[in-house]
């Protein structure tokens, strides 16, 4: 089996590394970061919410990318507070993630640069656009156990897909290894 490239961060040190990377360099590109690391929402669906999506609300509403599916996703408080501060001054038809350039949002490939740069500078390896979505399970079943829980979250087809997914399964493998012996 071919290791992935793209992992969950696993180190909360590491991912606040990420932050302040992101953060000095732009708060745009921080905020992306953040909001997809607090609602595991793939990169594909965050990049085109304005800010009438999420200013004021408890809950993301959209129709996911890849599956074509209704989701509603509720935001933590912290991430409302903030929305509410990222999207002062913004319209209501203002794409959170824009251009500084055309003003649409930015695209898939770009989000891969900037968080590929921020990793590189931080010393965090197998970034990719997944990995928010991937640290936010992971984070998410190591404080709750609750794998049934974030299948749903994730829309994934079986817990043994959404473990594997967040990089769990191999981990759990590691540890259990590590402490057998005959």
């Amino acid at each position: 089996m071919t290791p992935r490239t793209v992992e969950p961060i696993r180190n909360k040190d590491q991912i606040e590394s990420m932050k302040n990377v992101l953060k000095n360099s732009s708060y745009r590109d921080y905020f992306l970061f953040v909001l997809g690391l607090n609602t595991g929402l793939r990169v594909g669906d965050l990049l085109p919410l304005k800010a009438s999506d999420v200013r004021g609300k408890k809950y993301v509403v959209l129709i996911e990318e890849k599956t074509t599916k209704a989701k509603r996703f509720p935001l933590n408080k912290d991430i409302r507070e903030m929305i509410s501060d990222y999207t002062t001054g913004m319209s209501d038809d203002d794409y959170l993630f824009a251009s500084r350039m055309t003003g649409e949002p930015i695209r898939r490939d770009r989000a891969y640069k900037i968080l590929r740069q921020a990793a590189e500078i931080a010393g965090v390896e197998y970034v990719g656009t997944h990995t928010m979505r991937k640290t936010f399970g992971y984070h998410f079943y190591k404080q709750y156990k609750d794998a049934s829980m974030l299948q749903k979250i994730f829309n994934h087809s079986s817990q043994s897909i959404t473990l594997r997914y967040i990089g769990i399964s191999q981990e759990e493998i590691d540890e259990a290894i590590d402490d057998f012996s005959l």
